[in-house]
């Protein structure tokens, strides 16, 4: 290719944390695929200081900002450069993206495709033993030989009674077990040199083999379904057989240099245990339970994710995951390494947007239609602050089917009632415990809060919140979706919320914006992104709201736009401004203009119960094992209490699925297309509304 010239010239590598930035004198060797550098271009007649062989490595310009990229090696290497501008950045980014394409494809016409090579797997026992040491001219070719058994010609495979189903168990643990022996043949070999554990067609191994055994045990569920229809009869009209979740976690798959344990259900946890033997949910009670307010207490728990150590230490894990998913692949049912949870839940962290009450409660205090859409979206636009833990983007745990989380705000009225609602008085308050002391229910407000997860498959979350003094409440569902869009992951927000305002007889519906991880490779950080959309029907008034991500080249991050107007006149009465997580800028239609800075606005903590009174489902009390290993930073035995419970979500849902019993929720119910809170204020309202008619 006319493009395909050396290039060279001085870059900025990123070296440690201790030692920074480094000036550096870089090569591309097209020739040989080869990304060299030197310590100046005096010295380039030397050894290289460093060396990256680029034959399916990933280049990748970094969200950042315009200037740096980073060079991910397929040997888990990686360089962080920096360019001086963007235009060199993107000189050296597509000159080292069409070398690396170049030796990539050759390395592809050099061997025959995967599905036509002979592998040998031969007991090699550790890598370090002789049967692994190889002449330097040997490949992963020659390595590995996966026998083939193969049915006499002629002759058919018999029909099996259904008795046989347990031989077939049988056979299928035996190739469980051959198929874990080969993963730690792979990861036992060295992770440098000539043929590694992360060479390209071994890792294309260890997933389709993993890949295959999962879509066994799928094919054996639905055998066994199949043999319980028959003898009940046959299969209820309109029953579907769903394909299940991975049955084992990929975190062990890919966790170079270690086995995997499979101990005897005696050895496991006396906590593991208890979470796979809870009860069947709906043999629980599920008839809804109401929380009295004095049982919790302002929670302390302040679980903070700036810990970049796992992330930096785990890089390989995270390299072997990427290595198995595709563009746009639904994330939904993958089952992702325990070291980039949060320590709470989805649910949870829903509750954690309502962190600012007084703004919640001031909306309906707007004398006007129009004031009071303009605090709905100074209150929605103070929200996201809060509802992420720190600078890290981490996943919060995903909920099992039938999970709830209750907590609840109290706010004095007289922090409510000081500036009716001003983000400014908020940004001046102290510790609200300190005011709330001696004060009796009559001198604050309670705001209270439930979510339920509603369904499984898709992951639905219905929330609920209630002031009952000011006559007010909201309700949402949310199907998240995920997708993994290369160097980050997107998670589409499906669903609605609806803020009823019953004072004023108004409701507001609303939608949310979409979340991104970037740079997953490196330090991973949270970005949102998309138009969202608030209307109120009745007073013709509507916000639209864009969260901006960051374009290629230039722009600021985090960045947010919006404009509250009048429908019927087309008229807009605010505009905003700034970013979601640090200031933003309201200007109004008199000119006026007020700055909100999130980073100064004060956080009401949540009143939470204790543990021990909490209910089994309870999302403290069922993840309490993960957070407290997670805490500990033993990322083992929380993938094992996580693994635990998930598998129970798994039994129970073959078991309803044999049984034909219906899941049932205990607080949400389904309404057309969403789902909505079983005793909401506005149906308490109209009963009281209904029975005041009726006496007068």
């Amino acid at each position: 290719s006319d493009h395909m010239e050396n290039i060279y010239g001085y870059l900025t590598k990123y070296t440690n944390l201790v030692t920074g930035w480094q000036y550096r004198f870089f090569v591309l060797n097209n020739d040989a695929g080869l990304l060299e550098y030197f310590v100046n271009e005096q010295s380039r007649h030397l050894k290289p200081r460093g060396t990256l062989q680029l034959a399916g490595a990933v280049i990748s310009p970094s969200d950042e900002d315009s200037h740096t990229f980073t060079v991910n090696a397929a040997s888990g290497e990686q360089y962080k450069l920096r360019a001086t501008d963007a235009k060199e950045r993107q000189h050296w980014v597509s000159r080292l993206q069409l070398c690396t394409q170049h030796h990539t494809e050759a390395i592809g016409k050099n061997n025959p495709p995967l599905k036509s090579r002979s592998f040998s797997l031969a007991s090699q026992g550790s890598a370090n033993s002789p049967g692994v040491q190889r002449r330097p001219s040997q490949n992963a070719v020659s390595f590995f030989n996966v026998g083939h058994h193969r049915l006499p010609t002629g002759k058919r495979v018999p029909i099996m009674p259904p008795d046989h189903l347990v031989d077939v168990r049988e056979m299928m643990s035996q190739a469980e077990g051959q198929q874990r022996d080969l993963i730690r043949s792979i990861e036992c070999l060295p992770s440098s040199g000539h043929l590694t554990s992360l060479d390209q067609d071994l890792l294309m191994l260890k997933a389709t083999s993993m890949a295959t055994m999962n879509c066994l045990n799928d094919c054996f569920h639905i055998l066994q379904l199949q043999h319980a229809s028959q003898q009940k009869g046959s299969l209820p009209a309109g029953a579907t057989i769903s394909w299940l979740e991975p049955k084992a976690s990929l975190a062990n798959h890919f966790k170079n240099g270690a086995a995997q344990n499979f101990p005897a259900e005696i050895n496991k946890p006396a906590s593991v245990r208890e979470e796979q033997s809870i009860a069947e949910p709906c043999q629980l009670t599920r008839e809804p339970e109401e929380i009295n307010p004095e049982e919790e207490l302002e929670d302390i728990c302040d679980d903070k994710e700036d810990d970049l150590g796992a992330v930096e230490e785990q890089r390989s894990v995270i390299l072997h995951l990427l290595s198995q998913l595709k563009l746009g692949m639904d994330l939904t049912r993958v089952v992702l390494p325990t070291f980039i949870l949060e320590k709470r839940s989805l649910l949870e962290m829903y509750a954690d947007f309502m962190s600012h009450p007084e703004l919640f409660i001031a909306i309906t205090n707007g004398p006007t239609p129009e004031d009071r859409m303009i605090r709905f979206v100074e209150y929605y636009l103070t929200s996201f602050h809060e509802g992420r833990k720190g600078a890290i983007a981490k996943k919060p745990y995903n909920p099992i089917i039938g999970e709830t989380f209750h907590c609840s705000w109290r706010m004095p009225k007289s922090k409510v009632a000081a500036d009716a609602g001003s983000a400014h008085s908020s940004a001046e308050q102290g510790t609200l415990s300190k005011d709330l002391e001696g004060q009796t229910e009559s001198d604050y407000y309670t705001v209270k809060f439930v979510a339920e997860q509603v369904s499984h498959h898709p992951p639905v979350s219905g929330f609920y919140a209630e002031c009952v003094e000011r006559k007010m409440c909201v309700n949402a569902h949310i199907w998240t979706k995920s997708k993994f869009l290369g160097m980050s992951i997107g998670v589409t927000m499906v669903g609605e919320g609806l803020l009823s305002l019953l004072e004023h007889d108004e409701e507001y519906t609303f939608s949310l914006p979409c979340a991104y991880a970037r740079s997953i490779l490196t330090v991973p950080w949270v970005e949102l992104g998309g138009k969202v959309n608030i209307n109120c029907a009745k007073t013709g008034y509507s916000a639209s709201i864009n969260f901006h991500t960051k374009p290629f080249y230039g722009g600021k991050l985090h960045r947010v736009t919006g404009e509250v107007k009048q429908n019927v006149t087309n008229t807009v009465v605010c505009r905003v401004q700034g970013e979601w997580n640090s200031v933003l800028e309201f200007t109004y239609s008199n000119g006026e203009t007020k700055y909100v800075d999130l980073t100064k606005l004060s956080v009401t903590r949540k009143r939470v119960r204790p543990l021990e009174k909490q209910g089994p489902f309870e999302s403290r009390r069922l993840w309490q094992h993960v957070t407290e290993s997670l805490r500990d930073g033993d990322i083992d035995k929380a993938t094992e209490h996580k693994r635990a419970l998930e598998e129970r979500q798994r039994n129970e849902e073959r078991l309803r699925a044999e049984t034909e019993t219906p899941w049932c929720t205990k607080y949400f119910l389904k309404e057309g297309d969403g789902w909505v809170y079983h005793k909401p204020l506005w149906k308490s309202s109209s009963a009281v509304q209904t029975q005041q008619t009726d006496t007068n």
